[in-house]
């Protein structure tokens, strides 16, 4: 309802904003600041004074302008357009400033000094119609221009926008001379051919502001807290493209629609959550969206007693957390296993080769070098991947495979130099130089490597279960198995290869029974693990089981011996490796 100091009246707005702000930030924060401050100096602010406009309000990026006129309205927004096109000329596509404009002549709502009402909401929705470069108005501002300004606008026929009732017709105007899609073809803001965050190498994620669904203005700290974190922490991924707080918060209350929200944050994915306190309990929901297909790639609900409130917001942060960076690497390979190997750019070559790494055989482990080396191609200064390549030749060197061992432990160190040089802030870069060393016996590194990786990123799975596997092998098994099984409650969705990893930890504490239940949990046994269970089942005394899968592991690898076998594990004490030989001679097979 309206209040004594409403006011209500037709006015010309202007609404504008910058095509993939969130990406030239990222790229150079200092540098598109400048260029952005540069521009609404000696251009925006020029126009405004010629042609009367006002700014109403500013919003990163974006400005909400009106105008006495909607003739100067228009005017202004072709010579805003105009100047910045000519201002581009000569400047690398990817450092461009690039505006979009809406106009629209309607009726507002003045208070306070702002302005409300389908008059607005209509420039907004025009602006998001409007191709890079280009301008959108409405059909109102058409009629009332068509004959006062020289330029020839194209009719881009009705247009259904969200939260207004009745279609639009919307008219169209590019400075650069290129044709504007007219209706019966699709807009740059339909068209099936956009794809948000396109402009990214590696997947960007927006976390939009959870919403308090609790009526309680007191839980909004909460609420905003949650997010905060998620923000933070999901930062330390450094496969990620994490979008600004600012960014994400500036979305707060805007009623816009995820495909929407992706366009203007120029995102993949897409975050969003809200938070319900009823009684002593609090609820968080959360789901993870692909916009270029608007479908849930994970949703998730967690149900808390509400004792400490801190404490809940560091759990729930760590869980989500854990778990969204692999979801969206899922969402992402797959996308990229339906593309041709040659259109691959270097994180998609990444994925691939990492999953090819990961079934670990010799036709693979070759593949994976091939697509790494690929990546590196495309991107030689991405330590990520140079950091797998060095993964990857480790694994051929551990399997036998490397065609000439000297040449390919020389590169595994090359390769591992080179991803630290680019990035020594990288966590993966830490967690596999730990893990390189720990083959190599230095555990000094191991553990300066390892708690750089985990202090760099607490909620990566993959670090904290190495974390475990390395007090394993240090004589601490039990405290390893905490590890893992953080590990594993970080992750639900982890790899499989943790149960291994928790059965030799079980194994190693002497908890024989617990180690062949994680075991069983592996679908893929290889013949090591095959002579655990059988010395597992030897420590029991169940010597029918124990030679059940003597006879397995014999079969699958018939030159086995204890000796050789035990030459690969990385115990760091006598003691350790002592019990296993015994046990595995207790099992009866062969020295």
């Amino acid at each position: 309802m309206a209040t004594n100091t409403t006011v209500r009246k037709l006015a010309a707005v202007l609404a504008a904003d910058v095509v993939g702000y969130s990406r030239l930030m990222e790229r150079d924060e200092e540098a598109t600041l400048e260029a952005l401050k540069a521009i609404r100096t000696e251009i925006i602010n020029l126009s405004l004074q010629r042609r009367n406009g006002t700014v109403v309000k500013t919003m990163g990026d974006g400005l909400l302008i009106e105008y006495p006129s909607i003739v100067e309205a228009v005017r202004s927004a072709i010579e805003i357009q105009e100047a910045v096109h000519q201002r581009s000329l000569g400047v690398p596509d990817d450092q461009r400033l690039i505006y979009r404009i809406g106009v629209n002549l309607g009726d507002v709502i003045v208070e306070d000094g702002d302005i409300y009402g389908d008059g607005v909401n209509i420039a907004a929705r025009l602006e998001m119609l409007a191709e890079a470069g280009g301008i959108c108005i409405s059909d109102d501002a058409y009629n009332q221009v068509r004959d006062k300004i020289d330029y020839t606008f194209t009719d881009m026929g009705e247009r259904e926008v969200k939260n207004i009732a009745r279609p639009i017709r919307v008219w169209g105007y590019r400075v650069d001379g290129e044709a504007i899609l007219t209706d019966g073809q699709e807009t740059a803001a339909t068209s099936a051919s956009y794809v948000p965050g396109a402009s990214h190498e590696k997947p960007s994620i927006a976390v939009l502001p959870f919403v308090n669904m609790s009526h309680d203005p007191e839980q909004d700290f909460f609420t905003d807290g949650i997010t905060e974190d998620i923000l933070t922490e999901l930062s330390r991924f450094r496969d990620l493209v994490v979008i600004s707080r600012t960014s994400s918060f500036a979305m707060k209350g805007r009623d816009l629609s995820i495909p929407e929200v992706a366009k203007e944050l120029d995102v993949r994915f897409v975050v969003e959550g809200s938070v319900r306190k009823a009684g002593n309990r609090i609820r968080v929901t959360v789901q993870l969206i692909d916009a270029e297909t608007d479908q849930h790639v994970w949703a998730d609900r967690y149900d808390r007693d509400l004792e400490d409130i801190f404490d809940i917001q560091d759990e729930l942060t760590q869980s989500i957390v854990a778990i969204l960076p692999g979801r969206v690497e899922a969402a992402t390979r797959e996308r990229a296993e339906r593309k041709p190997t040659g259109n691959m750019a270097a994180y998609e070559y990444l994925l691939t080769g990492k999953r090819l790494h990961h079934r670990s055989t010799p036709a693979d482990n070759a593949s994976a070098q091939e697509m790494l080396g690929k990546a590196i191609a495309l991107d030689p200064q991405y330590a990520h991947a140079h950091a797998w390549k060095a993964c990857t030749l480790a694994q051929s060197y551990a399997m036998g495979i490397a065609e000439d061992v000297d040449a390919t432990l020389a590169m595994i160190w090359k390769e591992l130099e080179i991803a630290l040089t680019l990035d020594e802030n990288d966590s993966d870069v830490h967690r596999i130089l730990a893990a390189w060393n720990l083959v190599n016996g230095d555990m000094d590194r191991v553990n300066l490597h390892q708690d750089r990786a985990l202090s760099l990123n607490p909620n990566d799975d993959l670090i904290v279960v190495q974390k475990g596997e390395i007090l394993t092998w240090m004589g601490q098994a039990e405290e390893g198995v905490d590890w893992i099984l953080k590990a594993m409650r970080l992750n639900p969705y982890h790899p499989e290869r943790f149960w291994s990893h928790l059965g030799r930890a079980y194994f190693v504490a002497s908890r024989y029974e617990q180690a062949i239940e994680a075991f069983r949990h592996d679908n893929s046994p290889d013949a090591g693990l095959y002579s655990f269970l059988a010395a597992a089942y030897a420590e029991l005394g169940d010597d029918e089981r124990a030679a059940r899968n003597k006879t397995t592991l014999l079969e699958k690898s018939p030159k086995f011996s204890i000796e050789a076998f035990l030459s690969t594990m990385h115990y760091t004490r006598d003691e350790d490796r002592e019990r296993h030989r015994q046990s595995l001679i207790k099992a009866g097979l062969p020295a």
